[in-house]
């Protein structure tokens, strides 16, 4: 039984015979055109060592898996893997975004190249082909006789450029090599024989204590930016937190509500902002100002609610601690802020240090999501009801018109606080002879 390499060699033997048999009538018949008959000679003599190689050669190497069947790639649907391949420059991402596919089955492999083909095998562009576009050839090499107007790409195969051969674009090889043997490549050459990731050793995994420390200090790191952001808000806009905050705490559930309306319709009003600036010349120049304003709004409305939040729920804790006798200092803004923070990263804390068991740590982070969320959406709702701190409808300190009488400037009991005596008002008296 002949090998494979065997029949290599017997059919390289016929094929320079035949060559032989070609080009010495030719060099013969016209000697002033022995230089072009050589030269077609070698084109056919690469084309024929093209089909050889294509039909029977053994190309398993080194190293690397048996010989794939030649066979272009279906593109994949709609929502199919995409690779594109117009950008060469970040040669890491495209080889781990490829190695995804390493393992896949040759028959039920899928990918799509916009503006290219993908092939899997071996393949080759003829001397007298052009293909137009990017290629990625996967679990092959890639030889190139012809043209290629575009950049080429290998996974787990070499490039060669053979003379007559042009790549106009870039060429990539993972996992292979680059040999430009008398071709053209006109862009760059890049070779990514072992990946970066691969050739470093894996870390190893994180202790409980560890993460443990990783996530106390991630909490204690936003606690603290809230704070500074807090603080700042005080410093500058007292008078409108302060409102936010009366606003909370008086009409919690409204600004809930509120809140919940807000956030639905966040997109939607974003939506109509934009379709509206584009239908207009002068809103198209205005939509790039409009979009940023529009989210730092979003942003502020949100974070702003949260801290006045916070603000409402360390007054309320202040004053009751305050109420019972408890001598908590110079209250103000600045300890209700931080004392409301405090509580409202408790939670946080608490899945910090007990994260790691398993199905309490799970149930701990559930309830501090969702009580952060509950504080950050009536916050936000907040904020709307009393327009960023200058509307006081909803906070509790305007006084209903029925209230103003002598009954209430004389503070009755209607109120909870004790009523005074009232100038001239006799002592009734209960003793004997009354």
């Amino acid at each position: 039984m002949r090998t494979p390499s065997g029949r290599i060699a017997a059919r390289l033997g016929l094929l320079a015979a035949l060559v032989a048999g070609t080009v010495q009538p030719a060099l013969a018949a016209s000697p002033e055109g022995g230089t072009n008959a050589a030269v077609e000679a070698a084109r056919d003599f690469w084309e024929l060592i093209q089909q050889i190689r294509g039909e029977g050669a053994d190309t398993t190497r080194a190293g690397r898996g048996p010989a794939v069947r030649p066979q272009a790639v279906p593109a994949a649907g709609p929502e199919g893997p995409v690779i594109d391949l117009s950008d060469l420059s970040h040669p890491l991402t495209i080889e781990e975004q490829l190695a995804r596919f390493a393992g896949t089955p040759d028959n039920e492999l899928r990918l799509s190249v916009p503006g290219g083909a993908a092939r899997l095998g071996a393949f080759s562009i003829g001397s007298e082909q052009t293909l137009q576009g990017n290629l990625l050839i996967m679990k092959g090499d890639a030889e190139v006789f012809g043209r290629l107007d575009g950049n080429l790409v290998t996974f787990d195969g070499d490039v060669v450029v053979h003379p007559g051969g042009v790549v106009s674009g870039d060429v990539l090889a993972v996992h292979g090599t680059i040999r430009a043997t008398g071709g053209e490549i006109g862009g760059e050459s890049r070779e990514l024989r072992e990946s970066v990731a691969a050739a470093l050793p894996p870390e190893p995994p994180l202790s409980a204590l560890q993460v443990t420390i990783r996530r106390l200090a991630g909490v204690v790191g936003v606690f603290f930016a809230l704070a500074a952001l807090g603080y700042g808000l005080v410093a500058f806009g007292r008078h409108n937190l302060q409102v936010v905050s009366d606003t909370a705490s008086h009409s919690f559930g409204r600004a809930f509500v509120t809140g919940l309306v807000g956030q639905i319709l966040i997109l939607p009003t974003f939506g109509m902002l934009v379709v509206g600036l584009v239908l207009s010349v002068a809103g198209i120049l205005l939509l790039p100002f409009a979009v940023v304003v529009y989210a730092l709004l979003v942003i502020v409305g949100v974070v702003g609610g949260y801290l006045a939040v916070a603000h409402a729920m360390g007054e309320t804790y202040t004053r009751r601690r305050l109420a019972q006798g408890v001598l908590v200092g110079a209250p103000n803004s600045y300890g209700f802020l931080f004392t409301g923070l405090a509580a409202t990263v408790a939670l946080w804390v608490a899945w910090a240090l007990f994260g790691w068991v398993p199905i309490a740590g799970e149930l701990i982070r559930g309830a501090a999501v969702l009580v952060t969320w509950l504080l950050a959406t009536a916050g936000l709702g907040a904020a709307m009801l009393s327009r960023a701190g200058v509307r006081e409808n909803f906070a509790g300190r305007i006084i209903p018109p029925e209230a103003l009488t002598d009954e209430y400037l004389w503070a009755t009991p209607q109120f909870g606080v004790p009523a005074v005596k009232r100038p001239g008002a006799g002592t009734r008296s209960t003793g004997p002879g009354v």
